[in-house]
């Protein structure tokens, strides 16, 4: 699921939480929220994460290549 890819985002490109809320101006509380799946982020910030980490929207949300 979406959490669970974000969560492997982070830790395959040796990001951490800290830094993936600094680039996306959220706090670190954020980023944990959406790996635990308690919250999701809006359309917006999915275009940005998957712009952080050099991945298609697919890829992010469906697991597609």
């Amino acid at each position: 699921d979406f959490a669970r890819k974000l969560s492997n985002s982070d830790n395959s490109w040796g990001l951490t939480q800290a830094d993936v809320a600094n680039q996306l101006f959220v706090t670190r509380q954020t980023i944990s929220s959406w790996e635990q799946g308690k919250s999701y982020p809006d359309l917006n910030m999915l275009v940005r994460l998957s712009e952080v980490y050099q991945v298609s929207l697919d890829s992010l949300l469906k697991g597609d290549e």
